[in-house]
C-alpha cells in the first residue's frame, strides 16, 4: 500500500499518515494494541484477544490514571461494550482501503489507539478511537537475537499504555550497535520483557570436547 492511513471515530482522517510509532507519541495519550493481518489481508489475527486487551488496559488506565478518561461506562456495561462499536466502525473505514493498495505478500499492520476526551465538548461520545493502517512484510528470523539489558521497567506494565512509545524511543539512544533487542530491568538482574518482543528465551549451550580435544 502507498501511504499508512489513519481513522478517527469512523471516519478517513489521513491516507499518508506518519509511521505507528510516531503516530503514537504525537497523539494524546492511551490504550493501545497492535496487530496484524494473516493470509494477504483476508483475516486479523487473534481479533478477539487484542480486543479484550484493549478492554483491559483501558480498564487499569482509568484507574491508575482517572483524568485520562473521565467518563467510565454505563453501569452495568463493560469497556469492551463502550469501545467494540467505535473499534469496528473505524476498522470498517479504513480496511478497504487499506487493501486497495496492498501489494502481493504485504500483510497490514493495525493499532488501535482509545483516548479519553478530557473535556466536556463531547459528552455524547467521550472516547476518541483511532486505527492506523500501514503494510507489514512478514519476515523470518534466522539465528538469535543480540541483546542489551536496559531500564527502567515500563510503568504500569499490566496495561498497553501509549506513553510507553515515547519512553521506547529514549531508551533506543542507548541501543549498542548490532543489538536487535532490547530487555527491560529494574535492576540489571531481573529480566522483566523486551522492548519490542514480550516473550523471549535464553538458552545456554554447553560443549561437549572429544578426547582428541585434549
Amino acid at each position: 500500500m502507498a501511504g499508512r492511513i489513519v481513522v478517527q471515530n469512523g471516519m478517513l482522517k489521513n491516507i499518508d499518515g506518519p509511521p505507528a510509532p510516531l503516530f503514537l507519541a504525537s497523539t494524546n495519550p492511551g490504550a493501545y494494541t497492535t496487530c496484524r493481518t494473516g493470509g494477504e489481508g483476508s483475516c486479523i489475527m487473534l481479533w478477539e484477544r487484542h480486543l479484550l486487551r484493549l478492554a483491559q488496559s483501558l480498564s487499569i488506565l482509568a484507574e491508575a490514571i482517572p483524568h485520562l478518561y473521565p467518563v467510565k461506562p454505563r453501569p452495568g456495561s463493560t469497556w469492551d461494550d463502550a469501545i467494540r462499536p467505535l473499534v469496528q466502525s473505524s476498522l470498517e473505514a479504513g480496511i478497504p482501503k487499506a487493501l486497495e493498495g496492498r501489494k502481493d505478500g504485504e500483510e497490514l499492520s493495525i493499532t488501535t489507539l482509545v483516548c479519553g476526551d478530557s473535556t466536556s465538548s463531547k459528552p455524547h461520545k467521550p472516547y476518541d478511537v483511532y486505527v492506523h493502517i500501514s503494510s507489514y512484510i512478514p519476515s523470518s528470523i534466522s539465528g538469535g537475537a543480540q541483546l542489551a539489558i536496559v531500564g527502567p521497567g515500563r510503568e504500569i506494565a499490566s496495561s498497553k499504555f501509549s506513553e510507553w512509545v515515547r519512553t521506547r524511543q529514549s531508551l533506543e539512544k542507548f541501543r549498542p550497535p548490532l543489538v536487535t533487542e532490547l530487555l527491560l530491568s529494574n535492576d540489571g538482574d531481573r529480566i522483566l520483557e523486551g522492548s519490542i518482543t514480550n516473550f523471549f528465551v535464553v538458552c545456554y549451550q554447553t560443549f561437549a570436547l572429544s578426547p582428541i580435544d585434549f
